[in-house]
């Protein structure tokens, strides 16, 4: 196959957004910007169209897929109840970085839904995303447009990396906004539940319905996850990656310490610093994920850091921790899984 790229970094170019609109209502690939991450999409309601996605990703069947919808309206065909919390929270947060999961409709295959009686439901706070949902029918299904386990990605050239040849499309926004995926939260119990955490933190979300939990498996605790995609590794370089904890300067000696012995074994480290503690790093491969003092240059130069590490000759991986106020437990979530949950204390 042979995978068509459109350049909208300008702007949405409505003739090209009709042409990829059609690959999607056809059954068709086609990768596309959010404010989160990249995303690969298919009609959600085309459960052969849906089953391509998990093909092309290597995703496992199990693992449900986010339906992207562009407006309000449209959640009615495809979730059996909207609870009043689903509606608050629409009406705080979107369009925009949030994932609901809800009961699904008939209409919903459970292709798409990895074969669960819920579906989420995301509205992206994207102009060119909205128009392409809007364009191939108003449903679109679309996980992050990465090999599955590979770091997400941002810009169009890590989709073009993963998956040239296996999608019909991609459509070049640019670099994402955010660089993390949505938040999840689950609707269908008693009490709201964050199954993954994104830029809307539990915070946000409790300002809007009150108490809102975390699944115990976000907090490191033995149990099984609520989420299926929880339990397969996500994010990971091609190097070992190890996450140092500790006081900033605890974490900075230990890390140049670690490095140094790294190379006197004959390895080549790489160490993920921040413009602040760049400096003191005295051996290996150093890069800046971003400042402490914007922590969003953090979540979005986080995939595509680790994917620069790819392309170096790099044995082993170093990254300070990141317990930023706003979007620290988004920020640690995405390291630790690409970790392995592999920590040092510093």
């Amino acid at each position: 196959m042979q995978t068509v790229t459109e350049d909208l970094r300008s702007g949405p170019d409505q003739a090209v957004i009709d042409r990829a609109g059609a690959v999607l209502r056809r059954g068709g690939l086609v990768a596309f910007p959010t404010e989160t991450v990249y995303g690969l999409g298919a009609d959600a309601l085309d459960a052969d169209a849906a089953a391509k996605i998990y093909a092309a990703k290597g995703r496992p069947s199990d693992n449900p897929l986010i339906i992207h919808i562009a407006d309000w309206e449209a959640i009615g065909r495809i979730v059996s109840e909207i609870p009043e919390s689903a509606k608050r929270l629409a009406e705080a947060f979107w369009p925009g970085p949030l994932t609901m999961i809800l009961p699904k409709s008939e209409a919903v295959p459970l292709t798409t839904t990895g074969g669960l009686s819920t579906v989420a439901v995301r509205m992206p706070n994207h102009e060119i995303a909205r128009a392409l949902i809007r364009a191939g029918g108003g449903y679109i299904a679309a996980p992050s447009a990465n090999t599955s386990g590979r770091p997400s990605p941002t810009e169009a050239s890590h989709v073009a990396e993963d998956l040239d040849g296996a999608i019909d499309m991609i459509i070049d926004g640019g670099s994402v906004q955010i660089g993390l995926e949505s938040t999840i939260v689950d609707l269908t119990d008693k009490v709201p539940t964050i199954l993954r955490p994104g830029y809307i933190n539990q915070e946000m979300l409790e300002a809007v319905l009150g108490t809102v939990a975390v699944d115990a498996a976000l907090c490191g605790e033995n149990v099984r996850p609520k989420a299926p995609g929880m339990k397969y590794r996500h994010y990971a370089p091609k190097a070992e990656l190890f996450i140092v904890e500790g006081t900033r300067r605890q974490v900075r000696v230990r890390i140049d310490e670690l490095a140094r012995k790294a190379v006197q074994e004959g390895k080549k480290p790489g160490i993920i610093g921040t413009d602040e503690s760049k400096e003191y790093y005295t051996c290996g491969l150093v890069k800046s994920i971003g400042t402490r003092a914007d922590e969003i240059t953090i979540s979005r130069h986080l995939y595509s850091i680790l994917r620069e590490f790819d392309h170096s000759d790099i044995s082993v991986i170093y990254s300070e921790s990141f317990e930023t106020p706003h979007m620290g437990q988004a920020i640690m979530n995405r390291l630790l899984k690409a970790a392995g949950h592999q920590v040092i204390k510093g």
